[in-house]
């Protein structure tokens, strides 16, 4: 019989034990126990249903054209559950000028990220200067230089953005959908590492314009015309996702409120050491963030430890459920440009983006009810960590009136704090990833999970962590 420990009860966690539950039952001779540090299972993943709002205190879904998520919730027999994003009325706004008079600009129709499928619309569009807008025609004029000069070494995010269309795109618009995502300094993250398909279409077609236009992207969602919708999300919150995951795990196998202090490669596997003793397994999966898994190892590989010492950024979640309707703009929220930027005019504002809920997904909200979340990340949701939920509160529902004008009082309040919970894959991070993976796999029967490594949306982590089990056997 293999034993195999799981350190760490987040999704990547909960899905590796999911996994392996699932094998046994298929007749694996593998039993495994669940460590997890708090008195509860999913991580950031966490759904709060109050007053007949659902509220998500973590991720509120995940991008529809990565399977594995669905494929789970599917099996779990979840399919009726699966709910698409509203995108025939999908907007995005990013927050321009500043306190007092900040207002909302919607991003051109057909964008897919930075680059638009729609030129006609980006024309239209007073988000621009005319400068920008020459700057993005005159992309597809370079495509065959583009494609030559193409870097043979990763570069970072803004340096990528630069190239194509110029400053302004980076800053207005770049620099707000990655920080939306990652929280992260797009001067420091890796192209390759997080706009890897865009790599791979300027490597193809130099424009990256020319590439969408020759892909068939449609250009009303940004998407191709058969894919549907861009997120997907479960009617009762994503919470069930991870409730229906633990309903399949034998319980003797969980064991929440218990951090493991310290693991040991021995001559038969691994020791795993806890406040009740240490237990001896065959296999051992890391779950846990990756600063927490480099402590944990560093007696064991120094050098692996010192392959996963990156920077993290914060992130400050608030939601307020409103029990009356009033006007909001027709889409899905707003992303503030990161104040460090040099073209920001939004500079002043502590929040780095909002999500009005119940107009990007239905059945979140009683009706006549709205539901609105900010984000808080970087320095400022670092600053706001030790903060108690009131002041956090009065913060956000502050930011959220100078952007949206005066606001009811919400009749429900939730804030959480997601202490370094977004790894910054900073430039070299897919090589560095490289040595650390060989490195592991020389350690034998280790595996390192969660979203620092490959990926960072929950079918990324549905994906690994259900290899990682299936290999663990």
């Amino acid at each position: 019989m293999k034993r195999i420990a799981i350190v760490g009860g987040g999704i990547a966690g909960v899905a590796a034990a999911y996994e392996l539950a699932w094998l046994r039952r298929e007749g694996a001779a593998v039993e495994a126990v669940l460590f997890e540090a708090s008195p509860r299972l999913g991580g950031i993943v966490e759904t709060v249903r109050e007053a007949g709002f659902t509220i998500e205190c973590g991720p509120d879904g995940w991008v529809t054209e990565k399977p594995w998520a669905r494929e789970l919730a599917e099996e779990l027999g979840l399919g009726g559950e699966l709910l698409p994003s509203n995108d025939a009325t999908r907007k995005t706004y990013l927050v321009t000028g500043s306190e007092p008079g900040r207002q909302l600009v919607a991003m051109p129709d057909g964008m897919r990220m930075m680059v638009p499928g729609d030129l006609d619309a980006l024309d239209r569009s007073p988000l621009f200067s005319a400068a920008a807008k020459i700057a993005y025609r005159e992309e597809m004029t370079r495509a065959e230089l583009l494609q030559q000069s193409a870097p043979e070494v990763d570069e970072s995010v803004a340096d990528f953005v630069r190239r194509h269309f110029g400053d302004e795109v980076l800053e207005k618009v770049g620099a707000p959908l990655l920080s939306g995502v990652f929280g992260g300094d797009v001067t420091k993250l890796s192209v390759r590492a997080v706009m890897a398909p865009f790599v791979k279409m300027e490597r193809e077609h130099g424009s990256l314009i020319l590439a969408l236009q020759r892909r068939g992207i449609e250009p009303r969602t940004g998407s191709s015309a058969t894919s549907g919708s861009i997120f997907t999300t479960l009617r009762n919150g994503l919470g069930t996702l991870i409730d229906a995951m633990v309903a399949t795990i034998p319980t003797e196998w969980i064991r929440q409120s218990c951090p493991v202090k310290a693991i040991r490669r021995d001559q038969t596997g691994w020791n795993v050491q806890t406040a009740a003793g240490s237990q001896s397994f065959d296999g051992l999966m890391l779950a846990v963030p990756v600063d927490v898994s480099a402590r944990l190892l560093r007696d064991t590989d120094e050098r692996a430890a010192a392959l996963m010492d990156m920077e993290a950024s914060s992130a400050v979640v608030v939601g307020f459920g409103f029990d009356q309707e009033f006007s909001l703009p027709e889409g899905f929220g707003f992303l503030v440009p990161p104040a460090s930027t040099a073209r920001s005019e939004a500079a002043g504002s502590s929040l780095l983006a909002a999500t009005f809920v119940d107009q990007k997904f239905h059945n979140r909200v009683p009706q006549g009810s709205r539901l609105l979340r900010g984000f808080f990340g970087g320095a400022t949701a670092d600053s706001l960590l030790g903060a108690t939920d009131v002041a956090i509160a009065a913060l956000a529902r502050q930011e959220l009136q100078t952007v949206l004008g005066a606001l009811p009082e919400p009749i429900v309040t939730i804030v959480r704090r997601w202490p370094r919970a977004l790894p910054q894959y900073a430039v070299g991070h897919l090589e560095r990833m490289e040595e650390l993976f060989g490195r592991v796999h020389g350690l034998g029967a280790l595996w390192l999970l969660g979203n620092g490594y490959r990926g960072v949306g929950l079918p990324d982590l549905v994906r690994d962590a259900r290899a990682a089990s299936r290999a663990a056997v």
